[in-house]
This record gives C-alpha cells, structure tokens and sequence, in this order.
C-alpha cells in the first residue's frame, strides 16, 4: 500500500477537470495503454491567451489520475508560455509528494503539457523550442524496449530531478522497470552523464589550499560550506538527509548528520567516503571530519 499524502487522495477520488473539450485550442495524448499509463489533455485559451479550461483523460494509477488531476488545476489561468515552465516537480509540490515509485507519474503530466503546447504552435504556424523537448526524447536510441524509452529521455530526467541510479530512473520513466536487462546501459548512461556534467562544471582546482590550517576561521567556514552546500548536500537530500557545519577546529571540520542520515547505519561511511572525500578534493587533503551527535 503507498502511502499517499491527504492531497493526492483528495484529487484521485474527487478528480477535477476529467473528460473532454469538444472545441479545444490544444489536444495531446502521452504515454502507452499497453505500457500501463497514458494520458490526454485538452487546453482552451481565452481572449487574453490565457488558459481558462483544462481537462484531462487518463488511464493509470492513484498517482496517475492525481498527478492529471493537479496538472489541469495548476495551468489554469497561465498563458501558455507560462505553463511551458511547469515541471513535474511543481506538479508533485501541487500534491505534498508522491511516492518514488510513483514519479513517473508526474513526468507523463508534464511530457503532456508540453505536447500540448506544441500542439497548439504547430495549429498557428508558430516555431516553438519546448522546454522540457520531449519530441527529442524519441529521436534517441531506444534503450528500454519494454517501455519504448530512450537514452535521450532518460538523460533529460535524471539532469532535471537530480537523478544517479539506474532504479531512481526507473521510478520516473519507467524504463528497466519490466524485464530489466536494460538496467545496466541505463547506469551507463548515467554515470557519463553526471562525468560530463561534473566536467563542464569545471571544478576550480584553485579552490584547493595548500596550508588549511593558515586560514581564518572565517575563511575556513566560507570554503567548507561551499563545498557542503555544492557537492555533499545535494546527494545526501536525495536519500532523505541532510549535514550541517558545527564548527571548524584546526583541520578538524565538525558536522553533525540530519534526516535519514542521522540514524543510517552506513553514516561512518558516509562521513568519510562522501562528506570528507570531497572536502579533500576541493579544499585539502589535510582535512579530517568529526561528526558531532
């Protein structure tokens, strides 16, 4: 049984905006029945340009019918070059959360959104350059045969929701989530996804002391917590945890472990494998980090 927020429960048994609009201004459909989940959206602007009716038609899940539901509420009242910036996450937000397994969900709403967009450019003869470009998720390699996803799809997913694993993809797209042999290409991809991204981002090597030590306190807070805030938080925030900086004593950086962190069994190893690898590599080999209970 998921556990689902009051909200998602609220727009998957009392869901707005169902059905069809005869004279819609924009019409898309995503997704595959055979696949498990599809859905169809249905836009109609007003004299202003602004969205004032949303309905949606879907077959899926709680989460699919919820994560529709709250999508249709969402964009109305947005022009559409405002609803081109929504992204699942905003849809998510809409709804409390959802679970993880359920993500993919809120992707299939926003995939929609944007389809029908275009779909209302193409009807006016207007160019337009979707923002989450999800035509281009289909001219990629198919890497997932069961689902139809490709490594396009999966790389622009994992880069928009901070994604490492190849089973967190699977929780948002789907793919590897039948048969499973695509999994290991997916972690492929991944991993020289995230080795291009941590290449473009160009680590500044200057930021590395030679003498830590010689640095004020002031100093040593700005570099540390930099490289927290850049490098260590985000990883852990995503397994449902999060670090503080206590205190900077000599080489000795204190940090104290939150969230789901704090009780892991695996916390040591993440204090020295994650939290001071990267204080090493950014700022200097001479640090040592204490965990502060």
């Amino acid at each position: 049984m998921w556990n689902y927020t009051k909200d998602v429960m609220d727009h998957f048994l009392n869901p707005r905006n169902v059905g069809e609009i005869p004279d819609a201004d924009a019409v898309a459909e995503v997704g595959n029945i055979t696949c498990g989940d599809a859905l169809k959206i249905f836009l109609k602007l007003d004299k202003d340009g602004r969205i004032c009716d949303a309905k949606f038609k879907t077959f899926g899940c709680a989460s699919a019918i919820a994560s529709s539901s709250a999508l249709t509420e969402l964009v109305k009242g947005m022009t559409l070059d405002e609803a081109a910036k929504v992204t699942n996450k905003d849809i998510v937000k809409l709804l409390g959360t959802l679970p993880e397994e359920k993500m993919h969900c809120s992707v299939m709403g926003m995939e929609a959104l944007q389809a029908a967009i275009a779909d209302y450019k193409k009807r006016h003869g207007e160019e337009y350059e979707m923002v989450q470009d999800d035509p281009e998720d289909h001219e990629g390699r198919v890497v997932c045969k069961c689902f139809g996803v490709t490594d396009t799809k999966i790389r622009r997913v994992a880069k928009e929701n901070n994604l490492h694993t190849a089973e967190q993809i699977t929780k948002y797209t789907k793919a590897g989530g039948a048969c499973g042999t695509c999994l290991d290409q997916i972690q492929e991809i991944l991993d020289g996804l995230w080795k291009e991204h941590k290449a473009e981002q160009k680590p500044a090597k200057e930021e590395k002391v030679d003498d830590f030590d010689k640095l004020s306190v002031v100093q040593k807070v700005i570099k540390v917590q930099s490289i927290i805030d850049r490098e260590i938080r985000p990883a852990l925030e995503h397994d449902g945890g999060d670090i503080e900086l206590v205190n900077i004593e000599g080489n000795k950086v204190f940090v104290r472990l939150k969230g789901h962190c704090a009780s892991c069994m695996a916390a040591k190893v993440t204090l020295k494998n994650h939290v001071e690898a990267k204080l090493r590599e950014f700022v200097s080999d001479s640090i040592e980090v204490v965990e502060e209970k």
